[in-house]
This record gives C-alpha cells, sequence and structure tokens, in this order.
C-alpha cells in the first residue's frame, strides 16, 4: 500500500489531484473518463466522483491493483 502525504496547510486532496499526481491521469480532464472506465473504492465503497475529498486515513484501492492510504507530513 502506497503512502500519499497531503501537503502542509492541506487538510485534503481530490480524488482526481491524487489520480494526476499518482501518474495515472495526465491531466485533470482525464479524470471522468478514467473514473467512468475504473473501478475505484474508497473506505470500501465505490466512488466516481473526481471532485471527492480524501483526509487523512482514507484508503483507495484501484481496479484490485493499486492501493493507497492518505497521510500527514
Amino acid at each position: 500500500m502506497k503512502q500519499v502525504k497531503l501537503r502542509a496547510g492541506e487538510s485534503f486532496i481530490t480524488l482526481g489531484q491524487l489520480l494526476k499526481y499518482e501518474g495515472l491521469i495526465q491531466t485533470g480532464g482525464e479524470a471522468k473518463h478514467f473514473l467512468a472506465e475504473t473501478e475505484i473504492f474508497v473506505n470500501d465503497e465505490h466512488e466516481n466522483r473526481r471532485g471527492k475529498k480524501l483526509v487523512e486515513g482514507d484508503r483507495i484501492k484501484i481496479s484490485n491493483s493499486e492501493e493507497f492510504i492518505i497521510n500527514r507530513d
């Protein structure tokens, strides 16, 4: 499971930002298409909103392959 650290002063990151940060998409505009084509679970619940706020402790699983957890610095 890969750890994604929130930057200083941030209380959340959006799902779209996470996808871009991790290199799964190149631009924010690709997020909608990616989410329509790929199963993503946040804390074991299906999620398809690119604006979903991810906070410390959230667990993200992408298509039964990649897993992330949100942490603070």
